[in-house]
């Protein structure tokens, strides 16, 4: 058993702080390593007559301090005569440890503000960062939302999925904000989120200028957009890719029949329609409508004008295999389910730039979770889809 391992024991039986054992064994090795560096660079021990007259010598040190987990470190940089030595310890003008700087760039990706985030370091480890120091360590998280919002998309995607989900962003004061967020299935099957913006509310306006965003950077061509009925969002898909099939999603008008009906005839009434977008063809589907409508339409007559909506059997135009996830906006809305449920845990975001840090880490995870990953039916239908074009 070595001196380390019995200074561990005591401060384990006698429940003392083990940071500041390691704190004080990590500060002895890094200046030892140190001054052996000199020594291996100078080719002659201290004090060794070999350096007599060999051109260049030990000049004294300077003082630095170096902030770790496990606390701040003293440390004591030695120099040459020449000038010429130069430590490959520590990094350059580096005043912390990368776990420390990763730990604190993971802080600004959740959205915590640069304030809160001095104060967490503070408690966790014992020294205190000015805010404009956190942020100049988090710019790297700037430049990460830049290069999302400014990336090069390819020609061609299969389907894309639009939803907006709403957070609460402070400006003067707090309110929940749109996050419009865009979807896209490439034609081998694979995901990413293609972009996003924040607005006070949604609208299709608001829409239509990300799909121009998208069209810019490369987005040529459509097979399908889904998304929910939102007042003249088909105009504005059709003004950017007038090539482009719309499918409304069908779990929104289930539910919004379900509002225009009596509670006593709901669960009948949606269990009609649940078999319009579970038929096995789209000649079945339309017989569903038609059935539902000669059922419905003197107690409903709002609930058959909602019937009569062509987006709803959109999805029947694209081979079996994948209808299931295009007849809703279930796939967006479920990725959206998991953003709301990492932002509860702050009660608002300070500023549109800290969502915007929170939102491209969370997109950033989900592309390259997916990158790899086909989406269940359309491994088959690769072909298939390119010839839709």
């Amino acid at each position: 058993m070595n001196d380390f391992t019995t200074e561990i024991m005591e401060i384990l039986i006698n429940k003392g702080d083990l940071d500041d054992l390691f704190r004080r064994h990590l500060e002895l090795a890094i200046n030892a390593l140190l001054q052996a560096e000199l020594t291996v660079f100078l080719d002659y021990e201290k004090y060794d007559r070999a350096g007599f007259n060999s051109g260049n010598s030990r000049n004294g040190n300077y003082s630095r301090s170096f902030k770790t987990e496990y606390g701040e470190l003293n440390l004591v940089i030695p120099r040459d005569r020449n000038g010429d030595f130069s430590q490959q310890t520590l990094p350059a003008y580096k005043r912390t440890n990368d776990s420390l700087e990763t730990t604190i760039i993971q802080l600004v990706q959740k959205g915590i503000t640069m304030s809160e985030i001095s104060d967490l370091i503070e408690k966790m480890y014992g020294h205190y960062y000015k805010p404009q120091t956190i942020s100049n360590m988090s710019k790297i998280v700037s430049e990460d939302v830049s290069a999302f919002k400014e990336r090069t998309l390819e020609a061609k995607y299969s389907v894309i999925f639009m939803d907006a989900t709403h957070i609460p962003l402070k400006r003067q004061t707090v309110s929940k904000e749109a996050v419009y967020i865009v979807i896209g299935i490439r034609l081998d099957g694979t995901k990413e989120v293609l972009g996003f913006t924040i607005a006070p509310t949604e609208s299709a306006y608001v829409w239509k200028e990300i799909l121009q965003d998208l069209k810019d950077r490369g987005l040529e061509e459509v097979l399908l957009v889904v998304t929910d009925g939102l007042s003249g969002i088909d105009d504005s898909i059709h003004s950017v890719y007038p090539n482009a099939q719309f499918q409304q999603c069908c779990v929104h008008i289930s539910r919004n029949i379900a509002h225009k009906v009596r509670v006593s005839d709901r669960q009948e009434i949606c269990s009609d329609f649940k078999l319009v977008y579970q038929a096995s063809s789209k000649e079945e589907a339309n017989n569903q409508i038609r059935f539902m409508i000669d059922k419905w339409k003197k107690q409903y007559p709002r609930v058959v004008k909602l019937l009569m909506n062509p987006a709803i059997l959109t999805f029947y135009n694209f081979p079996p295999s994948i209808r299931r996830t295009i007849y809703s906006t279930n796939l967006i809305e479920g990725f959206n389910k998991q953003l709301k449920k990492y932002t509860k845990r702050k009660e608002q975001f300070p500023n549109e730039e800290s969502l915007e840090r929170f939102l491209v880490s969370q997109f950033n995870n989900y592309n390259q979770k997916f990158l790899c990953r086909v989406h269940k039916g359309f491994k088959e239908i690769h072909d298939t889809l390119e010839s839709m074009f």
